[in-house]
């Protein structure tokens, strides 16, 4: 299946539009267990120090000890240490920055049919496209949906083009733990009096006249209203309705025409 819309083609279309919507309010990163700090003062390197937020939510601070971490963004985390530096009597004005160098506890993964699947670091709000553009985009043989699975929730399924056109309630934005799983593309088969045979990918909202066409048409011995159908898994083939929505695993049979 070609999916129209190449991952770079997309993140051109969006541009900023969908982190402007899921930055509004955005407080920034919040720190938790394994994530990694860098704490710089400024003109006082005894200070400075790189570590790992420990499994309680604290590092440990030279000279000043355990801090709280859990909980806290670089920036509030920031003021916390220039507080402690204070209030300890050992500068009067320092100028503290805290950096995150690596984003652990706070992830979504996204797996399946995807060009890079892995765990993708929420280091600020990310929307399900979002996500799936860091993956590198649904590949070629991917389907055009994506089930999007979050603990202690019903899975649900989001329609790609759907995501591509925006909107919270299509494109919703992700939470810790979520997972976005790319099943692969869902096919039908059509065989008979067709000028193209073979297995086919389904669009969405196919019908058995939409497959007919995308198959290039019933040949000259063929007759487009004799169509059997045989739905996927139950083997017993029933005719056609030209209207009736095609399902994965599908059989489309295109009859002689009888002269």
């Amino acid at each position: 299946m070609k999916h129209v819309l190449t991952a770079a083609a997309v993140a051109f279309l969006l541009g900023g539009a969908a982190l402007a919507q899921g930055t509004a309010g955005y407080r920034g990163y919040v720190l938790g267990p394994d994530d990694t700090v860098q704490v710089i003062v400024y003109g006082q390197t005894e200070f400075n120090v790189t570590t790992r937020v420990k499994a309680d939510g604290t590092i440990v601070m030279p000279l000043i000890g355990i801090i709280n971490a859990g909980g806290e963004t670089n920036i509030t985390l920031a003021k916390q240490i220039t507080d402690k530096l204070v209030a300890g009597g050992f500068l009067r004005q320092p100028l503290v920055n805290v950096e995150v160098g690596a984003y652990v506890s706070r992830t979504v993964n996204v797996a399946g049919n995807v060009t890079a699947p892995g765990i993708v670091p929420l280091d600020r709000p990310y929307h399900a496209l979002e996500a799936l553009l860091k993956a590198g985009w649904v590949r070629a043989d991917g389907a055009n949906f994506v089930y999007l699975r979050r603990p202690g929730q019903p899975e649900r399924k989001l329609e790609v083009e759907q995501l591509v056109r925006g909107g919270a309630e299509a494109d919703p934005l992700l939470q810790p733990g979520d997972t976005l799983f790319v099943p692969p593309v869902e096919t039908f088969f059509i065989y008979g009096q067709i000028n193209a045979p073979g297995m086919k990918a389904i669009l969405p909202g196919m019908t058995v006249r939409q497959a007919i066409g995308l198959a290039g048409g019933v040949t000259p011995s063929g007759n487009a209203n004799k169509v059997g159908l045989i739905k996927g898994g139950t083997g017993k083939e029933v005719d056609a309705d030209p209207a009736q929505k095609i399902e994965n695993g599908d059989v489309i049979i295109i009859k002689e025409r009888l002269f």
